[in-house]
């Protein structure tokens, strides 16, 4: 019976530096495009978004963030102009300012 350890034989005539490299590509690896959007996406998530701050109701909001999608759920507390950001509170009272460009889709959520 031949008993092969896979990835931990090589590990030790590897550099650290080349572990390091490795696990920085497997990383690059999971990295998501930023998707366009088009007209009418953006018209509707312009409805709902001002839907959801006219009557104060949960939204769920999918934005892009460090190469990735994030998911943020809550109310929106209020839109910042100047530095063209929404301001969303969750259910545990965290804060988060997602900017404008970065979102990718809006929708009211029933909590």
């Amino acid at each position: 019976m031949i008993r092969d350890r896979g990835r931990i034989k090589w590990v030790s005539m590897m550099l650290p530096e080349h572990i390091k490299l490795l696990r920085d590509w497997v990383k690059e690896d999971q990295y998501e495009e930023r998707k366009e959007i088009d007209e009418q996406q953006l018209e509707l998530m312009n409805m709902t978004l001002s839907e959801a701050i006219e009557f104060d109701q949960f939204v769920t909001i999918t934005h892009y963030r460090n190469r990735n999608y994030e998911i943020v759920i809550g109310k929106i507390h209020y839109w910042d102009e100047m530095a063209q950001r929404l301001h969303v509170v969750d259910r545990f009272e965290e804060v988060h300012r997602i900017p404008i460009t970065a979102i990718a889709d809006i929708r009211i959520t029933d909590v």
